[in-house]
């Protein structure tokens, strides 16, 4: 692989070597974008102040979330359809980061099921439920959950009506996906993909097929999905689902300091500011714009991480500023995987954390856990003034 400086240089590779079809799948938002866009843009809003003559040995990006140790304050964040960026992507991301020292979220909607993440790691991960209408379905998806010993479970609250993404529609891209005489020519070109996913037996949703009712094999599953998906969707039923688990939860999803407290009084351990990588509402604020808001309404009651927008280190670090304890990053490990495999996403994890470590040295910190604020120079209106 070619020297990599950047998330940009694992991107254009990723570019290369994966089908159009998971490659938009992957780099695309919900209608007009324009949410995708600011959920990265707005990060170049946020400025730092530059230190000197401060003793800078002894770096340590090492935190923690959620009572875990981690070397930086970054977990992956679940990704559906892992597995078809990469031949069993899941298994690969997953071991990338147990051996570099950050979390790894597995997707209900992943390729390569609870049971073979688990087989092909060591340590526990956490794992990703939506909020779905059956109870049973539920219940035995979070046993298979504890079976694998699963640290704590990501609820995503915020997909009850999903987004319309027009480039996952013009590329056939459902679950499963639509093969078409120009996807099909497409992925023909993509040889060194193709000979991965010849190679391996996970290429449908492992842990949905021969387990939902009624979903024998990828045939059935797309009118499964259809109906899966809970609209009712309320606080009551949100506590209901926190309580099928007894470890810790997180809610993925939040967007307004309202909901935030909500969260609280239901009994989450943390909460994700997230807008789904622009892949839901679009015309929504950026995560980080968010951010703020949330923070002065509940950062004192529960542990706050950002997802969507993240690709640098500084990205990082400006999150922890404005009060993040911790991160996700999903796109950014992607293109990794897609340009490397495991070496590829550690690669994406090696740069981020050199790009935090860095820049929290010139900013005049040794230690992630004191940054705040003061290394940022934060517009006036960047929370917003509005009406």
């Amino acid at each position: 692989m070619a020297k990599i400086t950047n998330i940009q240089d694992l991107k254009d590779i990723y570019k290369r070597r994966t089908p159009k079809m998971f490659f938009d799948y992957a780099e695309s938002g919900s209608w007009s974008e324009q949410t995708f866009r600011e959920n990265t843009s707005d990060f170049d809003k946020l400025y730092f102040k530059q230190r000197i003559a401060i003793d800078m040995t002894n770096r340590t990006t090492a935190a923690k979330m959620i009572g875990q140790d981690v070397a930086m304050p970054v977990a992956l964040a679940p990704v559906g359809l892992t597995g078809m960026q990469c031949a069993d992507g899941e298994i690969k991301a997953a071991r990338a980061a147990e051996k570099f020292g950050v979390p790894f979220t597995l997707s209900t909607m992943s390729i390569c099921s609870i049971e073979d993440v688990a087989e092909h790691t060591e340590k526990p991960f956490w794992f990703q439920v939506y909020t779905l209408k059956d109870d049973d379905f539920m219940r035995r998806l979070l046993d298979r959950a504890k079976a694998a010993k699963c640290s704590a479970i990501v609820i995503t609250v915020d997909l009850q009506v999903q987004g319309q993404r027009h480039k996952d529609i013009k590329n056939g891209l459902s679950a499963p996906p639509k093969l078409t005489p120009a996807s099909i020519a497409n992925m023909a070109t993509k040889v060194r993909w193709g000979l991965g996913m010849l190679g391996t037996k996970r290429r449908f949703f492992g842990n949905i097929v021969g387990h939902a009712k009624e979903v024998a094999d990828a045939s059935s599953l797309s009118s499964w999905i259809a109906e899966a998906f809970d609209h009712s969707l309320d606080w009551t039923r949100i506590k209901e689902l926190i309580s099928m688990w007894d470890g810790p939860v997180i809610l993925k999803g939040i967007m307004d300091a309202q909901d935030a407290r909500k969260a609280v009084e239901v009994g989450a351990d943390a909460i994700i500011v997230s807008n789904h990588g622009g892949r839901q509402l679009d015309g929504t604020i950026s995560s980080i714009r968010a951010l703020p808001a949330i923070m002065d309404a509940v950062g004192d009651k529960i542990e706050v991480h950002l997802d969507s927008g993240i690709r640098s280190g500084q990205d990082v670090l400006k999150a922890v500023a404005m009060g993040a304890s911790g991160t996700m990053i999903g796109r950014a490990f992607v293109y990794g995987l897609g340009a490397g495999g495991e070496a590829g996403v550690t690669q994406a994890l090696e740069v981020i954390h050199k790009e935090l470590d860095t820049t929290m040295a010139l900013c005049g910190h040794r230690d992630i856990a004191k940054v705040d604020r003061d290394i940022l120079m934060i517009p006036r209106d960047f929370a917003g003034d509005w009406l």
